[in-house]
């Protein structure tokens, strides 16, 4: 591409845009989709709270108090 070309999109031909959705598909879609999200997101928090414990149980513990 040289330089005086402007860069082209996806969204630049009609044939790669979705169809535009009415206010119900749309409050349909939104009811039904932000559960994979949470889901994905509560994995990710127990996964840290779980590293969490594993280094509080098994490195700060059996190392006995400060001081």
């Amino acid at each position: 591409m040289s330089t005086d070309e402007t860069p082209q999109s996806a969204a630049d031909r009609p044939e790669h845009v979705a169809a535009p959705i009415g206010p119900d598909e749309a409050a349909q879609a939104l009811r039904n989709g932000p559960i994979g999200a949470l889901v994905v997101a509560g994995i990710a928090v127990a996964l840290l709270f779980i590293g969490w414990m594993a280094f509080y149980f098994l490195l700060f513990l059996p190392r006995g108090p400060i001081g």
